[in-house]
């Protein structure tokens, strides 16, 4: 489990940030190179190559770079597993809600 925890805290850091999600939109259209994924942002190219750092390392980009071209895609294998996680907590808590709601309408039912 401690590793699929690092990796979950990894997946919601890099979500964490508008700049970071904006760029999982794009690339959820397709492959892109980084200069046209650093358009769009008011900001150096540098502190924008951090961003894609931090989505890399979390897993949810690849890159490649061929020639002097670096192309950026989408790598949705984690975003699954955050998604996994998320269903998992949600049904979870569903659970415990149904639980709640039974207790309390039995408890009524009793007056």
């Amino acid at each position: 489990m401690p590793n699929r925890s690092s990796d979950l805290n990894a997946v919601f850091q890099a979500l964490a940030d508008p700049t970071r999600r904006a760029v999982l939109e794009r690339l959820s259209k397709g492959p892109a190179r980084v200069t046209e994924l650093a358009e769009p942002f008011d900001m150096a190219l540098p502190s924008f190559a951090q961003h894609l750092k931090m989505l890399e390392r979390s897993g949810l980009i690849r890159s490649e770079k061929l020639g002097r071209v670096r192309t950026v895609e989408l790598a949705p294998k984690k975003l699954k597993e955050a998604e996994r996680w998320m269903a998992e907590q949600r049904a979870l808590w569903d659970r415990r809600l149904d639980q709640l709601d039974a207790f309390l309408l039995q408890r009524k039912e009793k007056r």
